[in-house]
């Protein structure tokens, strides 16, 4: 493995990467046009360009450009396409380009790189190769969260037809839906020799600082050898609503000192009867679930000036 620095001198220098970009909408398609011009403008070598269209499996994808040997892969699309990327990059000597063309687009948020295209690729013309923590719920590789409850319920029971009438106005509509009959769980999370105990519809395990395009905390990221475990709201189904606008409105105000956070390393989460997870939006299984961190285990592209510890 090249040291961050020397991997940062061989992209800049020689510019060997390989793009895939989620190109599966309409909009997709014309920001993977753009992006392969911008790159080649940069003067980016670019050994294979893939604009991913759901026709074929996006690991299969991924993959097979990892194989052309480049030092850096841009990856384009939301959080889903980062998530599965990374995963793959994850302990290798390559870096991880990305482009947020996605709707909350945290992980991106996560690290500073801009949301605008040209900016994005900006960053990786002129920016410095950091490595960051990716968690591990079970057995998979997270950048961003673990979701227990009814965020999960939503992931399994979004209709086709109203994704593809609405776009990801679907998900909250669903969740509305689903709360009218959702049951509150009783949540035990163990860390550190200690049991944390509420009755909630829903708990967060975080790894990177932004959900939902909003930050956490002011002061949570991926590269704090953190996760951040919080139930949302209590028992009923209001003060789940009111602690999700709260959350979006207050986070930037917050520490991780404060309630209802619980920083730790790692954290094993039951619940009184089995209940679904979803990681990083992905259907994940049940619970019992046990949830940790690969330290600095993704090597990242960001800004120059990035915290980088």
């Amino acid at each position: 493995m090249r040291t961050k620095g020397q991997l940062t001198e061989a992209i800049q220098r020689d510019r060997r990467a390989v793009l895939v970009v989620n190109a599966h909408s309409r909009r997709g398609r014309q920001l993977y046009d753009s992006a392969h011009e911008q790159l080649l403008a940069a003067g980016f070598e670019l050994l294979g360009a893939y604009p991913w269209d759901r026709g074929q499996e996006l690991e299969r994808t991924i993959a097979e450009a990892i194989e052309l040997g480049p030092d850096l892969l841009v990856a384009g699309g939301g959080d889903g396409t980062i998530s599965t990327a990374s995963r793959l990059l994850a302990h290798r000597d390559v870096a991880l380009g990305l482009l947020p063309l996605g709707t909350t687009n945290n992980f991106a948020r996560t690290v500073g790189v801009p949301l605008e295209l040209s900016a994005a690729i900006g960053t990786l013309t002129g920016g410095t190769v950091i490595d960051v923590d990716l968690g591990i719920a079970g057995d998979t590789l997270f950048t961003n969260h673990v979701g227990v409850g009814l965020s999960a319920e939503v992931m399994v029971s979004v209709p086709a037809g109203l994704k593809r009438r609405v776009g990801r106005l679907a998900y909250p509509v669903t969740a509305l839906a689903l709360l009218t009959r959702h049951r509150p769980l009783r949540v035990s999370v163990r860390a550190d020799g200690r049991e944390h105990t509420f009755t909630t519809h829903q708990v967060y395990v975080a790894n990177g600082g932004f959900h939902a395009g909003r930050p956490i905390t002011a002061d949570a990221h991926a590269d704090d050898r953190l996760l951040v475990a919080y139930p949302v709201g209590g028992r009923t189904r209001w003060q789940l609503l009111r602690e999700t606008a709260r959350n979006a409105a207050t986070g930037h105000r917050r520490t991780l000192r404060t309630e209802p956070f619980l920083a730790t390393g790692e954290v094993l989460v039951e619940t009184d009867r089995p209940a679904r997870v979803e990681v990083d939006g992905e259907p994940a299984g049940r619970t019992p679930l046990r949830i940790g961190l690969a330290a600095n285990a993704l090597r990242v592209m960001a800004p120059p000036g990035t915290p980088d510890h």
